[in-house]
C-alpha cells in the first residue's frame, strides 16, 4: 500500500526546460540537455517550424556488501517552435556545449 515517488515507479518526465528569446537582430531557443549526448539530439527546420528532439538513457548499478541496486532510465523528447515571419532560414545555427 506504500505510494513509491515517480522516480521509482519507473516514469521519467524527460522535458528539458528550453528559453526563447528576441535579440536585437535575431532569434535564441536556448534548451537544457544534462546528462543529453550531442549525438542523441536532432535539431531539424521543417516548413518554418524547428524541431529539437532527443533521446537520454541513463543506467546506474551498485554493488555493496548488503545490496545491489541497478536502474534504467530511458526517454525521448521533442519540441517545436514555429518560426516568425521573415527570419532567413539560411542564417540559422546550433551549437552544443556542456549540455546546453
Amino acid at each position: 500500500g506504500r505510494d513509491f515517488p515517480a522516480k521509482l515507479r519507473g516514469e521519467w518526465p524527460v522535458a528539458p526546460a528550453m528559453d526563447l528569446a528576441e535579440k536585437a537582430a535575431a532569434y535564441e531557443i536556448t534548451a537544457e540537455l544534462p546528462g543529453i549526448d550531442e549525438k542523441n539530439v536532432d535539431i531539424k527546420l521543417a516548413n518554418n517550424v524547428r524541431t529539437i528532439k532527443g533521446e537520454k538513457k541513463e543506467e546506474k548499478e551498485e554493488k555493496e556488501k548488503d545490496y545491489y541496486l541497478s536502474e534504467r532510465r530511458y526517454g525521448c523528447f521533442q519540441r517545436s517552435f514555429r518560426l516568425p515571419e521573415g527570419v532567413n532560414a539560411d542564417k540559422i545555427d546550433a551549437s552544443f556545449t556542456k549540455g546546453i
